[in-house]
């Protein structure tokens, strides 16, 4: 008898556009995830409500009576080369 696949993490990435000024969200572990949001908190919100709902929509298998979710966030900032010429 074979085990069911069970998600012990669902992992998403959260990324600092700064052409237009959002947070934008993706994720490999949940079909169709892609959103954005002014704030990281608004962002957060926003990925809580659409991976329970793409969850239902997609039969995510899993015996967990709660998924958890992983936010990565990541910017990307610049300083200026003091030793560049």
């Amino acid at each position: 008898m074979q085990s069911q696949p069970q998600h012990t993490l669902i992992l998403v990435r959260a990324d600092w556009d700064d052409e237009a000024g959002v947070w934008t969200a993706s994720s490999a572990d949940i079909q169709g995830l892609a959103t954005e949001a002014a704030t990281l908190e608004e962002l957060r919100e926003k990925v809580l409500v659409m991976v329970a709902e793409l969850a239902e929509l997609n039969g995510l298998d899993s015996r967990l009576p709660e998924i958890p979710i992983h936010i990565m966030a990541g910017q990307t900032a610049h300083i200026p080369n003091p030793n560049f010429r």
